[in-house]
């Protein structure tokens, strides 16, 4: 019988080994740096990270680049899809609602999109936004942080059926998007709070990101 207890212990042990060897191993793995093949595969950068750099285009053409802007001041950070994306518009025209609350506790507000600097403008007038509106056309930044994935071309023809064309949108042929994301990051470009969801229906709600903000205040001074 001792017998049969020490065998069984062995095999539940060795099970439960092979079982934590697999999920470091297994598909759960960052996709930092990686272009993912769907949306749903995105693993991306999430709180404790540094954030990587990256050049960005502000809707006036100039370069600039992510640690420097972050390095002045506690960053909201959020990546959206495009101006053609009606999910996007709504979020982003929420985000307005709490940017005043978000400025008096010390907070800038970025978001960082493929479209280009027209599409840019074009966003920023049709929801009022106040906040900075950033362009990452190579999709480089966005790769960087893990939120990159490559569009399907059924999918690619879908958006066109409805009138929206990537390429038109972005000035590239990439065919790539972003996982639509938000994060909270420090001056230092630590993460302290991060969302994602791999459903571009489902976005950060802005009450639960000011309420985040608001608590991770002295983490992102």
């Amino acid at each position: 019988m001792r017998r049969f207890l020490l065998v069984l212990l062995l095999s539940l042990t060795s099970s439960w080994a092979f079982a934590q060897a697999g999920a470091t191993t297994g598909p759960n793995l960052s996709t930092a740096g990686k272009i993912a093949d769907s949306d749903d595969l995105v693993r991306p950068l999430e709180r404790g990270a540094m954030i990587p750099d990256g050049t960005l285009r502000t809707a006036e053409g100039k370069e600039i680049q992510l640690k420097a802007l972050v390095a002045q001041k506690p960053t909201v950070l959020l990546f959206y899809r495009g101006s053609w994306c009606p999910y996007c518009n709504e979020h982003l025209y929420k985000i307005q609602f709490i940017v005043s609350d978000l400025m008096r506790l010390g907070y800038q507000v970025l978001a960082v999109t493929p479209d280009n600097a027209y599409h840019l403008k074009e966003m920023a007038k049709r929801n009022q936004l106040t906040y900075t509106l950033l362009s990452d056309p190579t999709m480089e930044l966005t790769k960087a942080f893990g939120l990159a994935y490559r569009v399907s071309p059924d999918m690619q023809m879908t958006l066109r059926k409805y009138g929206h064309n990537l390429e038109d949108a972005t000035g590239n042929n990439l065919g790539l998007l972003p996982v639509p994301a938000a994060y909270i990051v420090n001056q230092k470009g630590k993460i302290v709070f991060s969302y994602y969801n791999s459903n571009f229906q489902k976005r950060v709600d802005p009450e639960a990101l000011l309420r985040a903000a608001k608590v991770n205040l002295s983490a992102s001074n």
